[in-house]
């Protein structure tokens, strides 16, 4: 396993080639076609007067990267001209960049010396231009030829300027992917392009949500431009207008104290005890509206932040594991999540794994560990070893590897491990349910993420063996963006596990998770270095919030909140506010912020 793989973690808290998709998702199946315009939004009626000293038309032609620039010059320009050509056909990047570099911010790993990182892999992508919107026949996590990088692309656009000779230029949102892993680092290419040719490829990466490497990246690389007819490039068309016009409607953060001037909201409070260097986003999603804050990069605002890709790591316990179990119980009776696990894996039929059920996996309460200290088994040596594994039979292995100490139900004690156990077990578990084929990342995709009108981005999921067939993670391995983030929220929190009206997840299930049960607040957590405990049910984390936290509680408030390694957290607060932010510096200051969405009245709702 090479060097990118090793010391591995996925823990929730501190404070506590592109030919083949993993899981291919078409965007075709996302929504009706006729739920949009023909034409996504923004139309340009610019002249096409752009003034440019970088990126201009010879940079692009015979020019050479020479480092990072500023974010905007990848960005569609105030006087943008509308596109006089469209772009309909295959983009191949033609190998290793010709001039470019790296330049490391954070790499305690010495990930950076293996020369393969500091390049894009394969590049080729089919892609359709609907009006200046162009959009990538594939979405969602794609596998490449690289043993390093994996890579999400985006909807970019296009449009003319003056300056660039009658040809029309391209910008494109991407993020390469850690093979194996979960972090993400988001890039920008750009290139011109008329009936005939196309110009180099111009490249940057200068943001991640990644804890442990962090890195700029730029190059110029050759390409080739092969046009043809895009297999129901029609359909592509309007499935991405959909898309675009089903995104919850976005203000800025500072917003909710104009739209709220009664609730007396001080709207500093939300991104803050974040260092502002490892804030990726942040945000409130409530009454119907994302109250956004700025995608940050280390070259100013990223222009596609509606598309900015962001990694679950554990946010996945919930959004797909816990979601899952709510899900089977709904369908398939009150009996699934006391399904023991061992009947369901066959490489758990073993003492250790007896009377173990799915609901006691689901709450970190299998009885079977090393160490019962706060995260000291995530941490450890046998969880680096879960992680580390690539392919099926050794990653199951190095999850059941754990002795028993507990009875079941009895103890918590937090294992990412044990969510692939669970993972697997449900996988089964529906095949026994709804046929062989079945695949619980599929069946939970058509049946809750595409009713919820997720971007195609959240729509694939990591697996082991690099492989579309491959187990899903189930504690890790997805991708949000700001509009993702916003919608499963409110899905879990406003909505109540309904969607359209209809339930989705189990209502019982759902409220003891959501802490509106007081007679369930699940178990109770190992205390933290802080001495702090937590509830911990589904999946979901739940704190308690008291007047001593901030006068605006005045009676005590439980809050359910998902969390993710590196510093990720979307807590639902019970007035049907989510306060959001992912991060990547090991923060997890989020008590001033949520202090702040309280205040916001329930009847608000809308998430």
């Amino acid at each position: 396993m090479s060097l990118l793989y090793a010391r591995r973690r996925c823990a929730v808290l501190t404070v506590l080639v592109l030919a083949l998709a993993l899981v291919p998702f078409s965007p075709l199946a996302a929504r009706p076609a006729s739920a949009a315009s023909a034409v996504p939004g923004d139309p340009l009626t610019g002249s096409g007067a752009v003034t440019r000293s970088v990126l201009t038309a010879a940079d692009l032609t015979r020019g050479a990267a020479t480092g990072t620039v500023a974010n905007d010059t990848y960005a569609l320009p105030a006087a943008a001209a509308a596109p006089t050509h469209s772009f309909e056909g295959t983009l191949k990047l033609n190998g290793v960049a010709t001039a470019g570099g790296s330049r490391t911010i954070k790499d305690p790993y010495r990930y950076a010396a293996t020369a393969a990182l500091k390049h894009l892999p394969p590049v080729r992508i089919d892609l359709v231009q609907n009006g200046s919107h162009v959009i990538p026949a594939v979405r969602g996590l794609q596998i490449t030829k690289s043993a390093y990088w994996n890579l999400i692309v985006g909807g970019g656009r296009a449009w003319n300027e003056n300056g660039d000779g009658g040809r029309t230029r391209v910008s494109l949102p991407f993020a390469l992917v850690e093979r194996n892993a979960n972090c993400v680092h988001n890039g920008l290419l750009t290139f011109l392009f008329d009936g005939r040719k196309i110009s180099q490829v111009r490249y940057q990466i200068t943001h991640e949500t990644c804890e442990y490497f962090q890195f700029d990246m730029w190059g110029q690389v050759g390409a080739t431009y092969s046009r043809h007819p895009v297999t129901g490039g029609t359909k592509l068309k309007k499935a991405y207008a959909a898309e675009v016009a089903g995104r919850i409607p976005t203000k800025s953060i500072r917003a909710l104290s104009t739209d709220y001037p009664n609730a007396g909201i001080d709207t500093s409070a939300f991104g803050s005890g974040i260092t502002a260097s490892a804030l990726s986003t942040y945000g409130v999603s409530y009454g119907g509206v994302n109250y956004v804050g700025a995608c940050r990069t280390r070259q100013g605002a990223y222009p596609y932040c509606n598309q900015m890709v962001l990694p679950s790591y554990s946010l996945a316990k919930t959004t797909f594991a816990g979601i899952v179990l709510m899900r089977l119980t709904q369908v398939y009776g009150s009996a699934v999540p006391a399904q023991e696990i061992r009947d369901w894996v066959s490489e758990a039929d073993t003492s250790a794994w007896s009377g173990v059920t799915f609901q006691d996996a689901a709450n970190m309460a299998t009885g079977n560990y090393s160490s019962s200290g706060f995260e000291a088994d995530e941490a450890g040596s046998g969880m680096m070893a879960f992680f580390d594994a690539e392919a099926y039979g050794p990653k199951m292995t190095a999850a059941l590897a754990y002795p028993h100490s507990a009875e079941p139900g009895t103890k918590w004690v937090y294992h990412s491990s044990d969510t692939f156990v669970l993972a697997r077990a449900m996988q089964n578990y529906l095949v026994s349910k709804a046929g062989a084929g079945s695949d619980t990342y599929r069946w939970i995709r058509d049946q809750v993420l595409v009713p919820l009108h997720l971007s195609p981005d959240v729509l694939t999921t990591e697996r082991t063996d690099n492989s579309p067939t491959g187990q899903p993670f189930g504690g890790y391995g997805l991708f949000y963006t700001q509009d993702d983030i916003a919608k499963v929220s409110r899905f879990q929190n406003a909505d109540g596990g309904k969607i359209g009206g209809a339930q989705k997840l189990d209502p019982t299930m759902l409220a003891d998770a959501m802490q509106q049960n007081p007679a369930n607040r699940g178990i109770t957590t190992t205390a933290d270095t802080t001495g702090k405990t937590y509830q911990y049910q589904d999946g979901l984390w739940a704190r308690r919030f008291t007047s001593a936290d901030n006068p605006v509680f005045t009676s005590p408030v439980y809050v359910p909140f998902m969390s993710g390694f590196g510093g990720i957290t979307a807590a639902m607060l019970p007035n049907g506010a989510t306060y959001y932010y992912f991060s990547d510096n090991d923060e997890f200051g989020w008590s001033a912020a949520a202090a702040q969405a309280y205040k916001l009245p329930a009847t608000g709702g809308g998430g």
